[in-house]
């Protein structure tokens, strides 16, 4: 009986498993629509912009419903575990260090890639479909200091001002710690507050298979293929760009900073970034990246529920790469040269433009015009990108988490809280 069981329970498919279905499923689907089922009102307005998008939206909406509870949750209760506030400011310092330095990079990166591939040199304005786009407002480098501390913290909460609830939940965090048995019954309430936002995340991530199915589907159902032809080497500048980023910029430095095996940290983290990748929302993997990196990977928990929420808002590698070779794409197109100074204007404010950035799709459209009015771009430009930014911005967010996940376990090594025996454990390689 103990054998069957057992035989049941390994046939039992694993969420990460039922996700990937839901993926291969959307994508056959859509294409299915797209090029076989005729436009009209029960394909488009029933199915593409009815139940696919209610139901991929509705589950885009549960996520982003954890999100401000959730990080502020678990920044509270990371910073409190970490202790004294000499630790915790040298994890905050390395970590905010790193999160910068390899942004800067992945900006030099795109830059580097789109100059060599030249995307938009020969492009057919009249043959690219406008689209709206929203632009940012511009806000000075004063301002944008000032606006990380806020005014009213339960405003903050209300509105999703997730610098100013980072700054908030790491001064109550720190206090928690110092004030130690006096402040114990608001450090049981606040970590019971965390373990129900991650029960909540795991019941939220049972509709995830389904969400995913459908928010895919409709993705391919728009995408026809005369929409590709025109930006093609455009999406493979940015994906050479991220893959450089992603499997050698990363990984070279995992390998220098903590001499662990850069194949298996991959293996181990795949998942994650296939969930990030159906999802395009860094928020949305915030818990399944803390757990994953404690379970197979061997990062203490303490470290990653600091690190890991911080990097969902300031730490966006793959959106900045995309930001970078959409300034050269559209500066080509346009017909503008872009000297020296330009693109390291680009880098510094894409950099600066990164921070702060909500962990919800597509939002890099936004921040982009941000970029553009820098260097002196049209707005506008923006629409020439926006009909295949959905399939990249799946691709930049799996590279944004994993850049949040390898500096989290290089700061978990050198602060030793990296127990390399669970990382090397053969018997949970496939848990």
């Amino acid at each position: 009986m103990a054998d069957s069981k057992g035989k049941k329970d390994k046939k039992k498919l694993s969420l990460t498993s039922k996700i990937f279905i839901g993926l291969i499923g959307g994508l056959i689907l859509g294409v299915i629509f797209n090029l076989f089922v005729p436009h009209g009102y029960v394909r488009d307005t029933i199915f593409v912009d009815g139940i696919f998008y209610v139901i991929g939206n509705g589950f885009i909406r549960l996520m982003k419903m954890l999100v401000v509870p959730l990080v502020f949750c678990s920044l509270v209760c990371g910073a409190s575990a970490i202790g004294d506030t000499k630790s915790l400011g040298k994890v905050g310092g390395k970590t905010i260090l790193f999160y910068l330095c390899t942004t800067a990079l992945a900006v030099t990166v795109a830059i580097s890639v789109a100059t060599l591939i030249r995307p938009g040199i020969g492009l057919n304005m009249s043959s690219i479909v406008k689209g709206d786009a929203v632009a940012a407002e511009s806000t000075s480098a004063v301002d944008t200091i000032l606006n990380i501390i806020p005014e009213n913290p339960i405003g903050a909460l209300a509105n999703g001002s997730m610098l100013q609830i980072i700054l908030f939940a790491l001064l109550v965090g720190i206090l928690l710690a110092k004030m130690g048995e006096k402040a114990e019954l608001i450090s049981n309430f606040l970590n019971q507050c965390n373990d129900l936002m991650m029960e909540m995340t795991n019941l939220v991530m049972q509709f995830a298979p389904l969400g995913v199915f459908c928010m895919i589907t409709r993705t391919f159902s728009n995408l026809g293929f005369d929409g590709f032809i025109p930006l093609l080497k455009y999406m493979i500048s940015v994906i050479i760009g991220l893959a450089i980023q992603c499997f050698i910029v990363y990984m070279i430095m995992l390998l220098l900073f903590t001499r662990l095996n850069p194949v298996r940290f991959i293996k181990r983290f795949f998942p994650v970034m296939a969930f990030a990748f159906s999802t395009s929302t860094s928020n949305a993997t915030i818990p399944v990246n803390i757990d994953t990196l404690e379970e197979k990977i061997g990062v203490s928990r303490k470290i990653s529920s600091f690190t890991i929420p911080l990097g969902a808002t300031i730490n966006m590698d793959g959106t900045s790469i995309m930001q970078g070779v959409a300034v050269v794409f559209a500066a080509q197109a346009y017909g503008m040269h872009l000297g020296i100074s330009g693109y390291l204007t680009v880098i510094a404010t894409a950099t600066l433009a990164s921070i702060g950035t909500a962990g919800i799709p597509s939002v890099g459209l936004v921040t982009l015009s941000m970029v553009f009015a820098a260097v002196g771009l049209p707005v506008e430009a923006i629409s020439l990108i926006m009909g295949v930014d959905r399939i990249l911005d799946m691709m930049r967010t799996a590279v944004n988490i994993t850049g949040d996940a390898v500096c989290t376990t290089i700061v978990a090594h050198q602060n030793g809280d990296l127990d390399k025996n669970v990382f090397y454990d053969t018997e949970g390689s496939n848990a």
